[in-house]
């Protein structure tokens, strides 16, 4: 064996000492090529015959990648730190390039009907949907065209400046699902939206009474038909089940105001879909991918319902819907160039559904009420028997309920063909 016994530094280099590393390469043992010996590159090293090779090719055993290093050191790495530098400075504008090709969420769009509702002349108009989330980026290019009648910041107190105090622009992101009009059409952008800053900058409420206040915002002073809560927290945690939250949200809905909730994202080992969304007339909202399978961080429901200890029954089995919620392309903060994000998450199928009711009851919305225009705990169940039964459920589905998909995918075309047979009314 040829094995090195070089010092760790060698003197005898021009200029001083050399790392004697910089001297060594690494050469496989004949009996077993998994083990690296070190040697001085000018030892003969073992004959080819060794390996069954020549003698050149032998000593490239020793460092095959060695032409190339002669080739490409040093100009290599400096051409190459070059163009790292030169990709990061004109990235804003390859990524304005490149926006306008990259992947869409028009499947999402497509798939639950809400194209074809659109189609026929429903954008929302007429309805008011209440957001409580982030805030909201209104100098958004994609919302120019909004009709923002309500803003109210319940962090602090700022309610002349509208923002979104959120980090990953969550809010925005949630709205530009419902109301965008620009780069991509939202579900429901003629609906009159108002927004409630009452959620931090990671998403969450510091204190829970933000929430309260927000959801009472939008029953009292803004009147909402649909509350839109992409938020949540596990049962027994944070926002509790005897909580200002619950109480708020019962109110709205015994106003005959329609709450859509996030499921959450705590997975099938979850004990129950989030707070508030397992409250039994809110629709609570599971999320899909584009494949129509249900996303795997979709909380699941329990067969129980907390409040009242009695099994949960049709329609209110939770969750009650899934709906588009992965790799989801929205609006983001224009502090970003271009101001797009993707977004995966209970959280985006639920504005999905919330924008999908609006739909529904721009079209059906005095009918569904009646002759009071009112909508009552019974006139709400109508509409929650309609979405069971126009669910979208995989053929290979047990029972007409599962604790993950709910009732099945949302289906807004069907839905609006149950509504019209329970309401007795012509399409």
């Amino acid at each position: 064996m040829h094995r090195s016994d070089t010092p760790l530094f060698m003197h005898d280099a021009p200029g001083g000492s050399v790392p004697a590393m910089d001297r060594l390469e690494l050469m496989p043992e004949p009996e077993d090529p998994r083990l690296l010996t070190t040697v001085d590159p000018h030892a003969p090293g073992y004959p080819g015959s060794a390996y069954g090779v020549t003698d050149e090719e032998a000593r490239m055993l020793r460092w095959p990648l060695d032409p190339l290093k002669e080739a490409l050191w040093p100009w290599g790495a400096v051409f190459f730190s070059i163009g790292t530098v030169a990709l990061l400075l004109s990235w804003p504008f390859i990524n304005s390039y490149l926006t306008p090709i990259l992947p869409d969420s028009e499947w999402a769009y497509e798939t639950t009907g809400i194209r074809e509702l659109q189609g026929e002349g429903l954008y929302g108009s007429g309805i008011s949907v209440c957001i409580v989330d982030t805030g909201i980026d209104v100098s958004h290019p994609d919302f120019s065209g909004i009709n923002l009648v309500g803003f109210r910041d319940f962090i602090e107190e700022g309610n002349q400046e509208v923002r979104d105090v959120g980090s990953e622009f969550h809010g925005t992101m949630m709205a530009g699902i419902i109301a965008s009009n620009g780069t991509f059409v939202g579900v429901a952008p003629e609906a009159s939206i108002s927004v409630a800053l009452a959620l931090g900058p990671e998403g969450t409420s510091g204190q829970q009474d933000r929430v309260s206040l927000a959801i009472r915002w939008c029953r009292i002073t803004q009147e909402a038909d649909i509350i839109s809560l992409s938020l949540g927290s596990d049962p027994g945690q944070g926002m509790g089940m005897e909580t200002e939250t619950v109480t708020a949200v019962q109110e709205a809905l015994d106003a005959g105001i329609f709450v859509v909730a996030a499921a959450g994202n705590t997975g099938i080992e979850s004990a129950d879909v989030s707070v508030p969304a397992n409250i039994r007339g809110v629709i609570a909202v599971g999320a899909d991918r584009s494949s129509g399978l249900t996303w795997g961080d979709s909380a699941s429901g329990s067969e129980t319902d907390p409040y009242t200890g009695q099994p949960r029954t049709y329609p209110d089995q939770k969750p009650e819907i899934t709906a588009p919620g992965v790799n989801i392309f929205s609006t983001a903060s224009t502090s970003l160039n271009p101001p797009y994000a993707y977004s995966s998450g209970t959280s985006d199928s639920t504005v999905f559904v919330s924008g999908a009711l609006a739909l529904l009851l721009e079209k059906f919305g005095e009918d569904i009420a009646g002759d009071n225009n009112k909508i009552d705990p019974e006139e709400m169940d109508l509409v929650k028997r309609a979405l069971a039964n126009s669910a979208d459920r995989p053929d290979s589905s047990e029972g007409n309920h599962s604790s993950t998909s709910g009732y099945g995918s949302l289906n807004a075309v069907e839905w609006a063909n149950q509504l019209s047979f329970e309401l007795n009314s012509d399409l």
